[in-house]
């Protein structure tokens, strides 16, 4: 099963109508945008959750509960697709997701939130992994390009409209209005699911689930994903804690691919990556995940942080890096499907368009102008959207019909996991460069006038930067001291944004760098012609 592709005739069968294609694409869009959307709805209406329900020091997991169980389901639900068919199993992942949005809605506790969120991200994963497993079985992989696009702007677009409708629906109503949004918007997808999406199902005649596969890679992603949001945060890199839980993942990791190499049905047929498309896709989306994720935390931080703009503000910078997702999206999608299918040549001209947005943001500094920092950004995102159907479509059309649910849930999970991991590094990259500029450049006239233990606590975390009321209380250490004690105020907020853009400066020249390794990777895919039909037909 190397490189050749599998000529075998794929156990679906399917003769839809162009208007039932039209319903199924919209339901399917729909479905994908509520996901979508829950990812960056939330961040908005954490602070005022945090207020009403208390456990501050939990907040994160109202964001890790739901990554952490979307990405476990991404790999399941492809598969489970591959055996059973997609259109109950994408119709159940919309109820539960419902469900969980009711949950989280009515929830009265901190801890009651993280544990729906994680039904909520349950749901979200199978959505988001179904997605984009269905556009291949409506459209032959020469015209699937362009859907992908589709599919790829949905998450930039969600991502422009959440923070806004988050804090609108947080002000006017409440937090709980965040989640019961989901409500009839989920229940229109639902209906139309029920009554046009297309019962496509495998000719299997019993099915076989690899229930040994499922949890040693549950046992693997799930410490290793929590390991990643700890580390550098909650935990030292070094302590016993984090090191512990990387070494029982890397050891359930050994136990998975022991499983699958034997395994009748396996949850991940290892095959696949004898493929080399497919093990170079992988590398690619798993590298382009860590720039992706960098640029999406630490841009809003720059902007608020080292630019001076407040956090609505910080949060809608993010809109022009969007923007320039859908951009880039529609028009890789449009001229992957239009110009014969070349996506080692899109690929890398993407990649390409990355690395130098990414580089533009390396050189920024605190003298930086809003509209400059823009285009930067900009730029990054039509690279970023670029990469997105790209290899998502090589993959299908390398592999045969038969495997196609989990192939494609490939494509969602190394996004994912590659962002964790870089978060993780460039956050530890962030924090230790941050601390050195600092130290190094506060004069020793301000340092003298700080009790020690905030000027420790500062070098930690420059909330001041970021926060109205921390802002406020450091200030007045200063205001006893007159005219020089605003002086030297000043020189403490110049050392800390000179200290902070440098740090983030170093963040996006660490993504540059490892982008690059992208870029050589995407060099080496083979390329064949799309197929001009699906398997099926």
């Amino acid at each position: 099963m190397a490189d050749n592709i599998s000529t075998e005739t794929a156990p679906w069968k399917s003769a839809l109508p162009k208007r039932q294609v039209v319903l199924t694409m919209a339901g399917v869009m729909l479905a994908l945008f509520l996901a979508s959307l829950d990812q960056t709805i939330v961040g908005t209406a954490l602070p005022r959750i945090v207020t009403d329900l208390g456990g501050f020091s939990q907040f994160t997991w109202v964001l890790t509960s739901y990554l952490v169980a979307a990405t476990v389901t991404v790999l399941i639900a492809g598969k489970l697709s591959d055996l059973f068919g997609r259109k109950w199993l994408l119709t159940g992942a919309i109820v539960v997701f419902i469900i969980g949005s009711v949950l989280c809605g009515l929830s009265a506790t901190m801890t009651q939130l993280i544990i729906f969120r994680g039904i909520q991200g349950i749901g979200a994963g199978a959505i988001m992994g179904l997605s984009f497993i269905i556009i291949g079985d409506l459209f032959s992989p020469a015209e699937r390009g362009k859907y992908a696009g589709y599919l790829s702007g949905v998450f930039g677009l969600s991502s422009i409209i959440g923070p806004t409708l988050g804090g609108y629906l947080t002000d006017t109503l409440s937090w709980h209005w965040i989640f019961f949004v989901n409500i009839p918007l989920g229940i229109i997808v639902v209906i139309l699911f029920v009554f046009f999406f297309p019962h496509l199902r495998p000719d299997y005649k019993k099915p076989i689930i690899d229930y040994a596969g499922i949890i040693t890679m549950v046992l693997t992603v799930v410490p290793l994903l929590l390991a990643l949001s700890w580390a550098g945060v909650d935990y030292e890199w070094s302590s016993p804690i984090i090191i512990g839980i990387l070494a029982f993942s890397a050891a359930m990791l050994l136990i998975f691919l022991r499983v699958e190499s034997r395994a009748r049905e396996p949850i991940l047929p290892l095959w696949l990556f004898k493929n080399s498309i497919v093990t170079i896709s992988s590398i690619v989306i798993f590298i382009v995940g860590f720039g992706m994720f960098a640029a999406i935390v630490f841009v809003p931080l720059y902007f608020q942080g080292v630019l001076g703009t407040t956090a609505t503000a910080s949060g809608t910078f993010l809109t022009p890096m969007m923007l320039g997702v859908v951009f880039g999206a529609l028009v890789s999608g449009q001229l992957l499907s239009r110009a014969g299918g070349h996506y080692r040549l899109q690929g890398a001209a993407g990649i390409a368009i990355m690395l130098s947005g990414l580089f533009l943001l390396s050189r920024m500094t605190v003298d930086t102008s809003n509209g400059t920092a823009i285009m930067n950004i900009v730029i990054t995102g039509v690279g970023l959207g670029a990469t997105m159907p790209l290899y998502l479509i090589a993959i299908q059309n390398a592999v045969p019909h038969s495997v196609l649910g989990i192939a494609t849930s490939t494509n969602t999970f190394f996004r994912t996991v590659g962002g964790a991991l870089g978060l993780a590094i460039v956050g530890s990259v962030m924090n230790n460069a941050f601390l050195a500029r600092f130290t190094e450049d506060l004069p020793v006239s301000v340092s003298s006038v700080i009790p020690a233990e905030q000027l420790n606590a500062l070098a930690d975390n420059p909330q001041a930067l970021i926060s109205p009321d921390a802002l406020t209380q450091l200030q007045e250490l200063f205001t006893g001291l007159g005219e020089q004690g605003a002086v030297l105020f000043q020189a403490l907020l110049t050392s800390l944004r000179g200290a902070l853009s440098s740090a983030i400066a170093d963040v996006f020249f660490v993504s540059f760098l490892i982008l690059i390794v992208a870029l050589v990777v995407s060099l080496f895919i083979r390329q064949i012609p799309l197929r001009k039909h699906n398997d099926q037909e």
